[in-house]
């Protein structure tokens, strides 16, 4: 049997933390993503805002890391939970203009 854990997401970088760098080495960056839509549920129009905790290693790091507050952009990848957190964080695989 296999489970997806796929998020595609179009969102605005709201904020991004300086690039760091995990023990074995490898480019790591936190960021938090803001995303404003309209959808339908249950037959009616709604406005949807969400602000996503999301992080991105190795290139895509790097490259998020040069992009500006406020950008527009498709992020593609998936959640999960870290350890001792109550809240799940989206991870970014890859991203490419909106």
């Amino acid at each position: 049997m296999r489970l997806d854990n796929q998020l595609n997401l179009t969102a605005s970088l709201l904020e991004i933390e300086s690039l760091r760098y995990t023990p074995s080495g490898i480019p790591a960056i936190n960021c938090r993503l803001e995303h404003e839509s309209e959808t339908q549920e249950a037959g009616q129009s709604r406005t949807v805002k969400a602000l996503m905790k999301s992080v991105a290693f190795g290139a895509v790091a790097e490259q998020l890391a040069r992009q500006d507050i406020g950008s527009n952009w498709n992020f593609k990848g998936f959640v999960a939970t870290p350890r001792g957190a109550k809240h799940v964080v989206f991870h970014i695989q890859e991203f490419a203009q909106q």
